[in-house]
């Protein structure tokens, strides 16, 4: 005993005189201190205090529309997986491995001399089989060729789980065709901006037709801008689109007649190969079925094959020799983002090559950059944020009891995709050559539409992954009610295993807040805990749900990001609600982590100021005009500084940690605060 009580003497008096050896290592705060601008009160510019700095001094690199701190990631797994692939070039062992694989796609995208050698021949037998239809009943089968290809037509057909059944796999028919981002720049005659785009659209149309040596190409491009703007007219809005019940439609295949008669249904999904397997599919947009059937009818042959050679050529662009892909950046990147240079070319490259054999790159890239301590710290976290969003839902004051018990069991059911797979994608059947990218793109495009359709029949894979390990994102599916967490997020500027929680929970919580929230939105509230598309609400909880939601339209819809464009409330309601009550979330497990203690002052800013500087910095972004107007019209996220500075002002706590009072800019009366969750 004395032996013991001298030598633990001994340890404790050498712990107090080599403080350098036994003390635990200073917390890392995790923020960017430098973009912290002193002249900016949060007070009366919170994103603007937070981002001000780094707003002034950055400028938007020449090949990007858009610059901040997710592309900022983005470009660090961008530069992880150039690494992994140079690698895998260097040595990609056998003839049919997936390491040769990889090696193939990428060096033939990276071949400019027999790309440039090559030019338009690639698409001989695509185009053969549009100049050989000679009957509009020739179109169905024409459809799924290309369809199985790769391309786009106006409406597309694939595979997913049923949203009435989501232990089994169902037909979608979709509505597609469109060259540009949005029905609006087809239709909207009293948008100048738009009506010009629509004009060097017609333009870069005729351009590639004429590139091709269509000698027709400008009486060509006039007749494929009239059939999507048809199109377009009788497309559903991306609001309408939002609503899961309206877009579940279920038609037997021997009553497609009757919704767009024009159309040979039956020879379509014979030569699409569903007949087969199916006797019914999910339409989303039945009036669009309708009108493209009108389309149908009222369109020439001839327009169709015109409009058919575009759908073909645009689809292949990316791949055929440098004067195509000069021509196509042009409009795409220029015309439509505002870039004035494109990427360079290994970046596309590893992005043809990530997006043909996801998974084998996947697999490479977890075990050569995923830290073996981060997905249990995450984990952690996440197993933090449920239980609190539990918590959360008792508190609600305008939900009762019956509903909160549906949502409670949907919270409970909830499955997390933590970092990477438990199952990966099998390559063997996809044949790759070295010095053909159109082979290699063939064949990629061949390998998942047969993946797709080999769904049928089977019991839905729960386990399956929607995103690759390498993706700088996150994602939410209702009908698999599954959150998906890549590897490449798990890492700083979002997630530093070494700084404290504030930071952490400001930058990559918020993505576990935001993604359960998800489940609740406006859309995935109407999806149960197994992911049947169910209503479980009753009249009043949704009706007051409705309200708390209108808030929020009216809020996102007052904010103007370019001059004369605001944000559409209604198609960014599902992604602000998940912003809005992640970060709230958020806050409530950053306070449970805690365990009741005073959060830790770093840098002069406690944790709650950490965590919502962190959020902040997290939607850092600046955008060209061209790429802003084309986030509003079609993406359902606000842009980045309105995420951050609209979200805020719904928070309590965030009035809490930075002392906001009446009269202040970032202040915001309670009755006018919507936090949903």
């Amino acid at each position: 005993m004395k032996r013991s009580l001298i030598s633990a003497a001994c340890c404790a008096l050498f712990a107090l005189s080599s403080p350098s050896l036994y003390a635990q290592p200073a917390p890392v705060s995790g923020i960017d201190l430098k973009t912290l601008d002193p002249a900016v009160s949060p007070r009366d510019d919170f994103y603007g205090y937070v981002n001000g700095v780094w707003t002034r001094n950055t400028d938007i690199p020449a090949d990007k529309s858009v610059w901040g701190t997710y592309i900022e990631l983005r470009e660090i797994a961008q530069g992880q997986l150039r690494g992994l692939i140079d690698a895998t070039v260097k040595n990609p062992g056998k003839p049919g491995s997936e390491a040769h694989k990889i090696a193939d796609l990428y060096t033939s995208f990276m071949n400019d001399k027999a790309r440039d050698a090559a030019g338009f021949k690639p698409l001989r037998a695509e185009l053969a089989r549009v100049a050989a239809v000679k009957d509009k009943k020739d179109l169905p089968a024409l459809f799924a060729y290309l369809q199985g290809n790769g391309i786009a037509t106006p409406f597309s057909a694939y595979v997913a789980p049923d949203a009435q059944d989501p232990e089994r796999y169902t037909v979608n028919i979709s509505q597609s065709g469109l060259g540009l981002p949005d029905r609006d720049y087809y239709l909207k005659d009293d948008d100048a901006k738009l009506q010009a785009v629509r004009a060097k659209y017609l333009k870069h149309i005729e351009t590639m037709l004429a590139m091709s040596g269509d000698q027709a190409a400008a009486e060509h491009a006039a007749q494929i801008l009239d059939i999507e703007t048809r199109l377009a007219a009788v497309q559903w809005t991306r609001v309408q689109m939002r609503d899961p019940v309206k877009s579940y439609n279920r038609v037997d295949f021997d009553k497609f007649a009757a919704l767009a008669p024009a159309f040979d249904w039956k020879a379509y999904f014979a030569a699409a190969g569903l007949a087969k397997k199916e006797s019914s599919a999910v339409v989303r947009q039945p009036s669009f079925m309708t009108g493209f059937s009108e389309t149908v009818a009222a369109v020439p042959l001839a327009s169709w094959k015109s409009y058919l050679n575009w759908r073909i050529i645009e689809s292949y662009a990316s791949y055929l020799d440098s004067a195509t892909l000069k021509e196509r950046f042009a409009f795409d990147g220029t015309v439509l983002r505002g870039a004035p240079q494109s990427e360079p070319q290994w970046q596309l490259a590893l992005r043809f090559t990530d997006n043909a054999i996801s998974d084998a790159v996947g697999k490479r890239y977890v075990d050569m950059y995923l830290p073996p301590e981060t997905r249990p710290r995450v984990m952690a976290m996440f197993d933090n944020f449920v239980a609190s969003f539990k918590d959360g839902i008792e508190q609600l004051d305008w939900m009762g009891p019956e509903t909160k018990k549906e949502a409670q069991l949907k919270l409970a059911a909830l499955k997390p995709k933590i970092a990477y797979p438990a199952t990966w994608r099998d390559y063997s059947s996809m044949q790759t050559q070295p010095n053909d990218l159109i082979a290699n793109v063939r064949a990629a495009r061949a390998w998942s539409r047969q993946q797709n359709l080999a769904k049928l029949g089977k019991p839905v894979d729960r386990d399956e992954w929607s995103m690759t390990p390498q993706t700088v994102n996150a994602s939410y599916s209702p009908s698999l009610n599954a959150i998906t967490i890549p590897a490449a997020i798990l890492q700083p500027p979002f997630f530093n295993v070494k700084a404290e929680d504030a930071v952490n929970y400001g930058l990559l919580g918020i993505t576990f807040g935001h993604e359960i929230s998800h489940a609740f939105d406006d859309s995935g509230s109407q999806y149960d805990a197994k992911g049947r598309l169910r209503n479980w609400w009753t009249a009043e909880d949704r009706t007051a749900f409705k309200a708390l939601a209108a808030g929020l339209v009216k809020q996102y819809g007052a904010y103007s990001p370019v001059p004369g464009y605001h944000i559409n409330g209604e198609l960014t309601l599902g992604e602000n609600i998940g912003d809005n009550s992640g970060l709230s979330i958020t806050y409530k497990a950053y306070q449970r982590s805690l365990g009741g203690k005073p959060s830790p002052v770093i840098d002069g800013l406690t944790g709650e100021q950490r965590l919502y500087i962190g959020f902040a910095q997290k939607w850092r972004a600046k955008l060209r005009p061209e790429a802003a107007i084309a986030q509003i019209k079609s993406d359902p996220h606000s842009p980045g500084e309105f995420r951050a500075k609209g979200t805020v002002k719904n928070q309590p706590g965030f009035y809490e940690a930075f002392g906001i009072k009446p009269g202040d800019p970032m202040y915001l009366p309670p009755g006018q605060r919507v936090i949903m969750w």
